[in-house]
């Protein structure tokens, strides 16, 4: 999971072309994951940013000072390891500026796909100088902030995104632009009038739940698992207008590596096959396993998944009875019962 670019954030200190934090100055290290070691002399009074569950966890095994989200200002150091996102590193990068003091250092490092180039010439663009070095299959840049950062921030500032007109999404989301149409697909295939206890594997930013309680309202309750936590805090606002009360409950968990405690007659899911950068086709296959597990006897399984992914022989194997709903183009819907 954790990425050969973490290394590279870190290198300019290791050989010196930076000088390292010392004692009594802070860090600030935004997206933050295992897989580095300390250069000498590195003050480790560092506070770690990560919101995906998996890697907040890696992160506090190691001994990190690791929180879900941004707090503290005045840092005389500020890391940011890049994402895919261009929108969320941009994000970063206004953060970085706010939460830094003037004259504090600040470090990117990504990948070519990280988007690392065009960023660095970005800010090159509006009038920051950067310098910048290649290792690890990865580029670190970096730069001093500015007095005044006003001009810089509200040009990158990427702003949340409405979607169908009642999401709130954020860059860096899964599908934050546009509802996934593997999940739009599924939400046809949401029972009407269900009144039991229903879980949501995978939830993001809300959307299967609030279908599910567009067409059943009266249902016994809906416990919402999201591993990442600003999809979840999100989720939570997008279905406070959706007449959720009590019912509804949010569970910041890694459905592929925790257990979950509690039973259900129903499960959905558009379950993922990517984990961070790396494709893990394995990943999907887990959260059909884990949903057995959380299924109540005769209680039932709803997911989505690309038609090319191979999981009808473990329904099979983990069901009484599985069969497809439904398939398009793309995509198909497939049930099963415990």
């Amino acid at each position: 999971m954790t990425r050969d670019a973490v290394k590279t954030l870190f290198h300019p200190f290791a050989i010196n072309e930076l000088t390292p934090p010392a004692d009594g100055e802070r860090t600030l290290f935004l997206g933050a994951e295992t897989g580095y070691e300390l250069p000498e002399g590195f003050c480790p009074d560092i506070l770690a940013v990560q919101t995906f569950k998996p890697l907040y966890e890696a992160l506090k095994r190691r001994g990190v000072n690791t929180q879900t989200e941004i707090d503290g200002e005045d840092y005389e150091y500020v890391l940011v390891l890049m994402s895919r996102h261009r929108g969320a590193n941009e994000n970063y990068v206004v953060e970085a500026m706010r939460r830094a003091k003037p004259g504090a250092r600040i470090v990117l490092a990504g990948a070519k796909e990280d988007g690392s180039q065009s960023l660095r010439k970005r800010l090159n663009g509006l009038g920051v100088e950067t310098q910048h070095l290649a290792k690890h299959h990865a580029q670190a840049f970096w730069f001093t902030r500015p007095g005044d950062v006003s001009d810089l921030t509200a040009a990158l500032s990427t702003p949340d995104t409405v979607v169908d007109g009642k999401f709130v999404t954020a860059p860096g989301m899964f599908s934050h632009s546009e509802v996934d149409a593997g999940s739009r697909f599924l939400a046809r295939y949401i029972p009407e009038g269900y009144r039991k206890a229903v879980a949501d594997f995978g939830a993001g930013w809300g959307y299967l739940s609030d279908a599910l309680l567009q067409k059943s309202p009266g249902v016994e309750r809906i416990d919402l698992y999201e591993a990442d936590f600003a999809s979840l805090s999100a989720a939570r606002r997008n279905l406070t207008g959706s007449g959720a009360n009590s019912n509804v409950r949010f569970f910041w968990h890694d459905l592929a590596r925790e257990e979950v405690k509690h039973h259900y007659d129903l499960i959905i899911m558009n379950p993922p096959f990517h984990e961070g950068h790396a494709t893990e086709p394995g990943l999907g296959q887990t959260f059909i396993k884990t949903a057995a597990k959380a299924l109540k006897g005769g209680g039932e399984l709803l997911l989505v998944a690309n038609r090319g992914l191979p999981y009808e022989s473990l329904l099979a194997e983990q069901f009484k009875t599985s069969e497809e709903v439904a398939r398009n183009a793309r995509y198909k819907v497939l049930k099963a019962r415990k």
